[in-house]
């Protein structure tokens, strides 16, 4: 049957992917991001009915997003909140600003969403939250502690409301990838090359090779995890990896 679903971070990236597998799947889709053109992009390559949001989350956003999105097809009954950012650098060289940064777009943001979404999908006894983790929700890393210490807060969040809503037919899942070939991994690898003096094909090799299959995550396994977690209604509170064998858990 078909269901109103949102993605946040719907212009590239994964959030692109599951916008597209979602469509494909016969839902109604709104796309949300900051950049227009890129939502129009992905637009382009999805099927059936789309309306493109353009909105900045942290910016009062999420209110404008979810009345546009009810006006257009009615109440959200699929949430994925899959904006998302990272900021790399020593604990002692990490800034206030890069701190509060991690945790409201990456932390904050989905807690709105989340909080925005679930009273309308209580109330029709039917909903289902993927919020985009990522192995870093799982366990540390160094130089990464602002990021990391967001997505264990993502997995927290995604935990204790499948919890609270195990009950009334809303599930909550999170979906943990490693790294993913997107424009998010690019800027990893410039950093990469940039620190170290490696060439980026050596970067990403390295990146590759975090990973035990020996290569990147694609945009579409990620996609596809996320609608596994759309249509099981049994899978709830849980990290679902997708990450090549890096965490078994």
């Amino acid at each position: 049957m078909s269901k109103v679903a949102l993605v946040t971070g719907a212009g590239r990236g994964i959030g692109r992917a599951v916008a597209v597998h979602l469509s494909r799947a016969g839902h109604r889709v709104v796309l949300t991001a900051r950049s227009h053109d890129e939502l129009e992009a992905t637009a382009r390559e999805c099927a059936g009915e789309v309306h493109v949001v353009t909105a900045d989350l942290l910016d009062g956003g999420v209110e404008t997003v979810f009345e546009a999105a009810e006006h257009r097809f009615g109440p959200v009954d699929i949430l994925v909140a899959n904006a998302g950012a990272a900021v790399s650098a020593p604990l002692a060289k990490t800034t206030d600003e890069d701190w509060e940064r991690m945790l409201a777009l990456n932390l904050t943001v989905p807690f709105r969403c989340m909080r925005r979404a679930v009273p309308a999908m209580v109330d029709r006894g039917w909903g289902r939250i993927v919020v985009i983790g990522s192995v870093a929700s799982k366990h540390g890393a160094p130089y990464v502690a602002a990021y990391v210490a967001s997505k264990h807060g993502v997995l927290g969040l995604v935990r204790s409301a499948a919890a609270e809503l195990a009950r009334t037919g809303v599930t909550v899942n999170a979906v943990c990838p490693a790294y993913v070939d997107t424009p998010m991994t690019d800027t990893s690898v410039d950093t990469i090359a940039a620190r170290t003096g490696r060439t980026p094909e050596e970067a990403r090799e390295f990146l590759a090779g975090r990973q035990p299959i020996g290569r990147l995550i694609t945009v579409d396994e990620v996609a596809s995890a996320v609608l596994f977690c759309v249509d099981n209604a049994g899978v709830t509170g849980q990290g679902v990896n997708v990450d090549g064998g890096a965490v078994q858990s």
